[in-house]
C-alpha cells in the first residue's frame, strides 16, 4: 500500500500484492490488511499525511520505520527497528534478509478493490459517477502520463481507484492539501517533462481558485487538459458536513460557463453532456496541440454511497 504522495512507486498491476492507497480516513480495505498484520514496514513515511491512530490504532504492531531521518515520536507509531540512511541502499540489503511473502490472505482485499474499479466502467448514467470518469480517463491516457490531482472529494476517488505503474504519474497535493494546485502543477510538471501529456484534474471550486493560470499555460504553448468534475459546490465539505452533522451549510454555489471562459482565455473549451461522449472528448483533447478545458458534470452522491458502503464492511480476512 502506499500514501496518497507515492501513488505509482507500488505498481498496481505489475505487483500482485498491491492494495492500492491509504489515506480515505474511514474504514476501508487496506485499512483491513493492517489490522491483520503482525509486522507493519513503512518506508519513508511521513505522519502528516495519514495519522498512525488511523490505521494503527492499537499500537500493538510490530513497526519497521525505513527513511533517510528517524521517526517522529507518536503514541501510535513506536518503531521498534529503525532503518536510518539512503532508502535506495536500505531496501536490497533488507531484502537479502527477508523471506518473499506470497500475500495470500491479502488477494480477497486485492479482488474486492478491482472488483469495485471496474464497477461503473459500463454506467451510462448521468452525471457521471466518479467512478466511470476515472475509469475513462485512465483507459484514454498512457501509463507513463502524468495526471496531476487538486484537493475535494475527487482526490479521494482519484487516489482510491486511478491505477498507476509507475512514481510520480499521479500527483496528489496532501498533508496539508491545498485546494488550487491541478493548474499551476500541470504547467510546472509540462515544463519538467515536456514529451509527456499532462492532464489537470481538479474540481470546479479548485479550478476557479487558480483560473487565470490558463493565461500562463496558453501563453508559453503548453499542451494540456484541464479535467474539471463540476458539482457546483465544495464537494468534499459537503460530504464531511453530511457526515458529521447530518446537513449541509454554504456549500453550493454557481459556476461561470467553463467552455467560454476557456476560450477568453485562447484554449479550447468542451462540455460533457452524455457520459458516452466523455470518451472521445478526452481522446479529442489529449492528442491536441492546445490548452483544453472539459467540463464534466460529476454525480457525487457516489460519496455517501462510498461511506455507507465501507461503514458497513466486515473485513474478510
Amino acid at each position: 500500500a502506499n500514501t496518497f504522495m507515492a501513488k505509482g512507486v507500488v505498481p498496481f498491476f505489475k505487483n500482485p500484492l498491491a492494495l492500492g492507497s491509504v489515506g480515505l480516513q474511514a474504514n476501508d480495505y487496506v485499512n483491513c490488511g493492517f489490522a491483520q498484520a503482525d509486522v507493519i514496514v513503512c518506508i519513508g513515511y511521513d505522519l502528516v499525511e495519514y495519522h498512525p491512530y488511523l490505521w494503527h490504532p492499537t499500537g500493538d504492531r510490530t513497526i519497521v520505520h525505513i527513511d533517510a531521518t528517524p521517526a517522529e515520536v507518536d503514541a501510535n507509531y513506536s518503531v521498534a527497528v529503525g532503518v536510518i540512511g539512503d532508502i535506495k541502499h536500505s531496501l536490497p540489503r533488507i531484502a537479502e534478509l527477508a523471506t518473499p511473502h506470497r500475500g495470500q490472505m491479502m488477494k480477497v482485499l486485492r479482488d474486492l478493490l478491482i472488483e469495485e474499479m471496474e464497477q461503473h466502467s459500463r454506467d451510462l448514467s448521468f452525471p457521471i459517477k466518479p467512478q466511470k470518469i476515472i475509469w475513462d480517463l485512465r483507459t484514454a491516457m498512457r501509463l507513463e502520463d502524468i495526471v496531476i490531482c487538486d484537493v475535494g472529494a475527487h482526490k479521494i476517488w482519484m487516489a482510491r481507484m486511478f491505477r498507476c505503474e509507475s512514481p510520480n504519474t499521479c500527483i496528489i497535493s496532501n498533508g496539508f492539501a491545498s485546494m488550487g494546485i491541478a493548474l499551476p502543477g500541470a504547467i510546472a510538471a509540462k515544463l519538467a517533462c515536456p514529451e509527456r501529456t499532462i492532464v489537470a484534474v481538479t474540481g470546479d471550486a479548485g479550478f476557479l481558485m487558480n483560473v487565470q493560470e490558463l493565461e500562463t499555460a496558453v501563453r508559453l504553448r503548453l499542451p494540456m487538459v484541464v479535467l474539471i468534475w463540476n458539482d457546483g459546490g465544495y464537494g468534499m465539505i459537503e460530504w464531511k458536513q453530511i457526515n458529521t452533522f447530518g446537513r449541509s451549510a454554504f456549500v453550493r454555489f454557481g459556476n461561470p460557463d467553463f467552455v467560454r471562459l476557456a476560450e477568453s482565455f485562447g484554449a479550447k473549451g468542451y462540455r460533457v453532456e452524455r457520459t458516452q461522449d466523455l470518451p472521445g472528448i478526452l481522446e479529442k483533447a489529449l492528442l491536441d496541440d492546445a490548452v483544453s478545458v472539459i467540463d464534466c458534470p460529476v454525480d457525487y452522491s457516489e460519496n455517501f454511497r462510498l461511506t455507507e458502503k465501507l461503514g458497513e464492511m466486515v473485513c474478510p480476512i
